[in-house]
């Protein structure tokens, strides 16, 4: 994939296939170790362990829309190139956690991408869930929490265009003040 955004796109769809209630996807930076990780966490109804091993192989899928699942594939090889590493647990009842990762100074580092307009996707896409982005730089912290959105406005659901405006503009806003306030490039 292009962008990092859009595996996170995807493997966060695996997890609202596995009836998670609340997905929480994390990006963390590191500038001096130039290091990117990646932590996508649910409380789905988990893996086997079976389907745990089986998770890697991109001819394996739960789906019954397409015989293939590229999604942790790629994940872990995009990860892997840049000479990160690629981490997946999983327990029936539980939920999954998918780590990833990734060099940043690596020459097959591929770029983030579009977090906001992913965050928002998720969001509005599945308003019966609950999602926590969390993106770290160095020391700089920036989370957005549906639960706490959702105690503010009560019963107005998160797909309302304003609603969706407001979420655009305070996720940009947090995302740009990780990296010193002004527009940037990492958005």
């Amino acid at each position: 994939m292009r962008e990092l955004s859009l595996n996170v796109l995807d493997i966060a769809q695996n997890s609202i296939t596995a009836a998670a209630s609340l997905i929480t996807v994390e990006v963390l930076e590191d500038t001096r170790l130039h290091t990117l990780a990646i932590n996508i966490i649910d409380n789905g109804k988990g893996m086997s362990d079976e389907q745990l091993m089986s998770v890697r192989d991109p001819f394996f899928t739960t789906r019954t829309t397409r015989k293939v699942g590229m999604g942790i594939p790629l994940f872990k090889l995009a990860a892997e190139q840049t000479g990160g590493c690629f981490s997946i647990n999983s327990a029936l009842g539980k939920g999954t956690s998918v780590n990833a990762v990734f060099k940043t100074d690596s020459v097959d580092f591929t770029p983030l991408g579009d977090m906001k307009s992913t965050v928002i996707m998720l969001v509005t896409m599945n308003t019966d869930r609950d999602f926590v982005y969390r993106q770290k730089v160095d020391e700089n912290e920036f989370v957005f929490d549906t639960r706490e959105i959702r105690q503010v406005l009560g019963d107005v659901p998160l797909d309302e265009p304003d609603i969706v405006g407001w979420m655009k503009e305070f996720i940009e806003e947090g995302i740009n003040n990780l990296y010193g306030g002004a527009d940037n490039e990492n958005t």
